[in-house]
């Protein structure tokens, strides 16, 4: 399609509720608030974007007037319209940017997609393989899973529903104990096969990581995400035990430095985009890193996901997964809903999804008529944040 130019952009924030709260390392989790993007063509293209937070909004729609009569094809020429040294925003000043043209970015390569006729995944080099696999999620709900039994019977609902046999979960409420309790209620119920990942976002101190990990290695851990807050903490752990660690902190020269973790999951606007994500994959790749992807975003960011984890050889292990909580979206037939661990590529152009103009109008609305969802009240002291680690 010669000539395409970009003739506008739209940022949408919208709200995406969970069914019910969950408790996480800073309170309550009741779901989370994302930025939807739309890069309009002077062709009738629109390409679909996604940003995991809505802090950037402004940032992206003052992108959004430097890139009219851009050519959304050229990438490296938007980027350079919208983004200063890359170096210097992502070490010494606003990192801010990267987010919000990654989120852009995504919309281009989906235009790309567009153009083309053929889905991301063929533009990234073809498939590996159809089927992504993604977990399950379990954690203490509020009005929900609040014990150790009631957790394991939950994960053991999903395997008889939906066939899940790789469930991950944040078992948070500063308790080793009742961590522990959980892991063990989990083996016993699910059997010796299950996959089973725990993610503490940094909840405890290095000395009690240590007496939890010699409580639970035994019952088979595939992973354990960010058990502590630092990389030399998670070097230690790993020095001492065989759980593997993965953290949501994509620096990978600073895990090969100090010895850990084993896995980086993030999202891929984060990173700055589709092309700076599959660079970043790559040196994960050379450099004996794992990577999985990231959870709780709306549908885009998920086909997003789904594209790259099909053509990207090195991301083997499940990505993680709060589909089944989510009671929104804003495509057509979203949520995304695993079925036997498994999701189909979506086959269309580009990211091969449709924006779903009721669904967005609906979550922004939520958002504008009850704010952005807070990921940090705690009922205990309302007004305060935590500080941690929580024990």
């Amino acid at each position: 399609m010669p000539g395409i130019k970009i003739t506008g952009l739209k940022a949408t924030p919208v709200n995406i509720p969970l069914e019910k709260p969950m408790w996480w390392t800073g309170g309550y989790y009741p779901g989370t608030s994302k930025t939807i993007i739309e890069v309009e063509t002077d062709q009738g293209l629109v390409g679909l974007g996604e940003a995991p937070s809505i802090d950037v909004v402004r940032t992206i729609e003052a992108m959004g007037e430097r890139l009219i009569g851009a050519d959304p094809l050229d990438i490296a020429g938007c980027e350079s319209l919208c983004v200063p040294p890359w170096q210097i925003v992502q070490n010494t000043d606003d990192s801010s940017v990267v987010k919000a043209f990654g989120a852009i970015e995504i919309a281009l390569w989906d235009l790309r997609g567009k153009v083309a006729n053929e889905p991301l995944y063929r533009l990234l080099g073809g498939a590996v393989r159809n089927e992504i696999p993604f977990t399950e999620y379990f954690g203490y709900r509020v009005g929900g899973e609040m014990a150790p039994q009631e957790v394991a019977d939950y994960c053991a609902t999903m395997a008889e529903e939906h066939g899940s046999t790789m469930f991950e979960g944040k078992l948070i409420l500063g308790d080793p104990e009742l961590e522990i309790d959980t892991v063990k209620a989990l083996r016993d119920t699910l059997g010796r096969k299950a996959m089973i990942r725990l993610d503490s976002n940094m909840q405890y101190s290095l000395p009690t990581a240590m007496r939890l990990f010699r409580e639970i290695e035994p019952y088979n851990i595939r992973n354990y995400e960010d058990p502590v807050a630092t990389f030399e903490e998670m070097a230690e752990l790993r020095r001492h035990f065989t759980i593997p660690i993965s953290t949501h902190v994509p620096d990978i020269r600073k895990a090969i430095a100090v010895g850990g973790p084993d896995y980086i999951v993030t999202n891929f606007a984060v990173l700055g985009g589709i092309a700076r994500a599959v660079r970043f994959i790559g040196a994960c790749e050379a450099m004996g890193v794992g990577f999985w992807c990231y959870s709780g975003d709306a549908g885009i960011a998920t086909a997003g996901y789904l594209h790259m984890s099909a053509a990207m050889p090195w991301i083997s292990e499940p990505s993680q997964s709060l589909f089944r909580w989510q009671i929104g979206d804003v495509i057509e037939g979203g949520p995304f809903r695993q079925k036997n661990d498994v999701i189909a590529v979506p086959e269309g152009p580009g990211l091969g999804v449709t924006l779903d103009r009721d669904a967005l109008n609906h979550w922004h609305n939520h958002l504008v008529e009850n704010g952005p969802l807070d990921h940090f009240y705690d009922p205990a002291m309302p007004g305060k944040f935590r500080r941690l680690p929580l024990n």
